[in-house]
């Protein structure tokens, strides 16, 4: 199926007042919060709308995802970064219509409150939990198949993670 296209995506690494990112919990993966598996941890991110741009986008997602739209741009990635599915989730996720993604990916600053995230605040939310953590603590978590992508998000987003 290498022929199916990617699908347009944006996504962000959000940074506190501390230099920490804020990384979620997929509710839909398999294994997230069962007995020794901690589930799939990722970054915000989610597809973009007919007429939208991609920062319109972005913002957006953040409020649908997070609850919060106490959010400011920092930068965005130069460059669209895209990724592949695993073999088995090809013609299954996404409908079944992509091959993968295709990422305008943006450094935030969260500019709120801690207890303005709201997991619940669309419904059916896509992350049980999550946390603050120091960018470089984010790979000890599992990130399943996008871990090489989000290495390549740490050196071109970290001069971010200062406080």
């Amino acid at each position: 199926m290498p022929d199916l296209p990617y699908r347009p995506n944006v996504a962000a690494v959000i940074f506190n007042a501390r230099g920490e990112v804020f990384i979620a919990r997929r509710s839909d993966m398999p294994g997230a919060g069962s007995p020794g598996d901690d589930g799939i941890w990722q970054f915000p991110q989610g597809g973009i709308d007919e007429g939208e741009n991609p920062t319109e986008a972005v913002l957006r997602e953040i409020g649908e995802e997070i609850g919060t739209a106490s959010v400011s741009i920092l930068a965005e990635h130069p460059q669209w970064l895209s990724y592949d599915l695993p073999d088995h989730l090809i013609g299954k996720a996404f409908g079944g219509k992509y091959r993968g993604q295709t990422q305008k990916w943006y450094a935030l600053r969260f500019t709120g409150a801690d207890h303005e995230i709201r997991l619940d605040a669309h419904l059916p939310p896509e992350f049980d939990t999550w946390r603050w953590v120091r960018f470089e603590d984010v790979f000890a978590l599992n990130l399943g198949f996008k871990r090489d992508l989000y290495q390549g998000l740490h050196a071109a987003f970290a001069p971010f993670a200062g406080a």
